[in-house]
């Protein structure tokens, strides 16, 4: 089992906040868990409104680039954009880096209902490769 994640993305206000706080979840205290951006981003409101119809809260998430994180520091470094992956290759060859290509639900239009639809769609999609990758703290009994 893998100690330690960082998820990555463009701007760490959407995607990698929302894969961290999702396996964090499940994993408790058994794996260290962050997520950085590329470039310095805000936390999008609609991440705390489709985290909080699964009871999760991410509201003290302060986003952060991959200039403030040690890349040495993680097992696994999960990019959720060809641009994260490439930007943590610069940085650090021979990194393990699973690129997994997320869609990026914030350029979506529509009313309000609209826009959560296509957070709720990115929760999931990430819901269900963090129960694939980490099947074993997804499959343990709850106490």
């Amino acid at each position: 089992m893998t100690g330690s994640v960082l998820f990555v993305c463009n701007m760490n206000s959407v995607r990698s906040p929302m894969a961290a706080a999702l396996l964090k979840a499940e994993a408790g205290s058994a794996l260290r868990i962050d997520s950085a951006g590329v470039y310095e981003g805000a936390l999008d409101p609609f991440v705390e409104a489709a985290l909080g119809e699964v009871g999760l809260a991410i509201a003290g998430h302060e986003p952060k680039t991959l200039d403030q994180v040690r890349l040495e520091d993680f097992d696994v470094v999960v990019a959720l954009t060809p641009q994260a992956a490439e930007e943590v290759r610069k940085r650090r060859p021979g990194a393990n880096v699973e690129v997994w290509n997320i869609e990026n639900p914030s350029g979506s239009a529509g009313g309000r209902e609209a826009i959560l639809a296509a957070y709720r769609a990115v929760r999931e999609d990430l819901s269900e490769r963090l129960a694939r990758r980490f099947k074993a703290l997804f499959d343990r009994p709850a106490y």
